[in-house]
């Protein structure tokens, strides 16, 4: 019989990094504040929150970040209240494969677009070191924002484990030092580590995207996330997959039939029906939204797509197909021949909108976009805390 694996409550820090409690590591804070490095830190501090999963470094980095940076997420959180947690972090790919598989930086990106944040990210193949310790010392001198999210390897500084999220809270100059605020308490404390050596573990490739990690800038985005819909990936293969059935889509839409605009929908509906994709409806929960919600639902079941929808009974909700039809990107109907254009047009025409739902489809095609940039070579642990 094999015995259990020992339980663990922590680890030592390695002997390089300085633990933020330490007389050395109080030293730099105090070295960073008088010079003007810790801005960041007193909002990011307030929100600071330890990861629920050992998977879940990338959400719980992002409930810290969202938090700090004050956005609303729209949505109820537990009795009346509004804030983030993991659980509400529920778009561009399933929690039940982040929790098996982590989050990779595009897909860290993908989830705070699609959360009210805009997104600015950075690669080491990119970006050198100089642009990430400007990056570092403009952060920690804003009162959060941006708030600055780094993606590293944790070998490389000389800790277990293998890819890891977390905020940076502040900087030191004069020793050139970055304060870590590891979200996962239960395993490393708060620390200071040197810059270059930072930027070094963003270097190593991603097993999973086969590029490097590196940072991103993240800020509240002027406009709120989308109102009642969300799309999200399905099934086990992932972003691949989903790259791969827009590309099987195109070409279904090339041999699509002109001259008849039902059988072009229909055949279309049909090729829709295989995306590893589902465009969901939130369920509404802030009465301050309904009023918003009705004129939403109201002018998108006005529109003549809907109703042409509708009468051809599709394999999605009519709402939900007659968004992703108006969210597809614009590249995809190159494939139809000039004739099929012209008859699609008029009812895909974002002029002929009404404001309600071409906000809603301005919101479903950023998150489209996002998801089909997004692949993932192999199926491996991104986060393992």
């Amino acid at each position: 019989m094999h015995s259990p694996a020992p339980s663990l409550y922590r680890r030592p820090l390695p002997p390089q990094l300085v633990a933020f409690a330490s007389p050395e590591g109080r030293a730099l804070f105090d070295a960073a504040r008088a010079a003007g490095g810790l801005e960041s830190f007193f909002p990011l501090i307030e929100q600071f929150h330890t990861q629920a999963d050992p998977a879940f470094c990338g959400l719980g980095t992002l409930v810290v970040a969202l938090n700090a940076l004050g956005v609303d997420p729209g949505r109820l959180w537990k009795g009346p209240w509004r804030w983030f947690s993991e659980e509400l972090l529920d778009c561009c790919s399933p929690l039940e494969r982040v929790r098996v598989q982590g989050i990779t930086l595009d897909e860290f990106a993908c989830v705070a677009r699609c959360n009210g944040a805009s997104a600015d990210v950075y690669r080491p193949d990119a970006f050198g070191l100089a642009a990430f310790r400007a990056a570092v010392d403009a952060a920690a001198r804003s009162a959060v924002e941006p708030a600055l999210i780094v993606s590293y390897d944790r070998g490389s500084l000389g800790q277990t484990g293998a890819g890891h999220f977390s905020p940076i809270g502040g900087y030191d100059p004069t020793s050139d030092h970055v304060l870590v605020l590891d979200v996962a308490r239960f395993k490393y404390p708060p620390h200071w580590v040197a810059l270059p050596a930072l930027y070094a573990a963003t270097q190593p490739p991603d097993p999973a995207t086969g590029r490097p990690r590196g940072w991103v800038a993240l800020r509240r985005h002027s406009r709120p996330p989308s109102l009642l819909f969300t799309a999200r990936c399905l099934g086990d293969g992932g972003f691949e997959a989903l790259s791969a059935a827009l590309d099987a889509l195109a070409g279904a839409l090339a041999q699509a039939p002109a001259g008849d605009l039902d059988v072009l929908l229909r055949a279309l509906l049909s090729a829709l029906a295989g995306l590893p994709l589902t465009i969901e409806r939130r369920p509404l929960a802030l009465s301050e939204q309904t009023g918003a919600a009705e004129a939403l639902l109201s002018d998108l079941q006005a529109l003549p797509l809907h109703a042409r929808v509708a009468a051809l009974a599709p394999p999605w909700p009519t709402d939900a197909a007659t968004l992703l039809l108006l969210a597809l990107p614009d590249d995809l109907w190159s494939s139809l021949s000039r004739e099929a254009r012209a008859e699609l047009q008029p009812l895909l025409d974002p002029e002929r909108l009404p404001p309600t739902v071409r906000i809603e489809v301005d919101h479903v095609r950023r998150q489209l976009a996002d998801l089909s940039a997004l692949t993932r070579q192999v199926a491996c642990t991104r986060c393992a805390g």
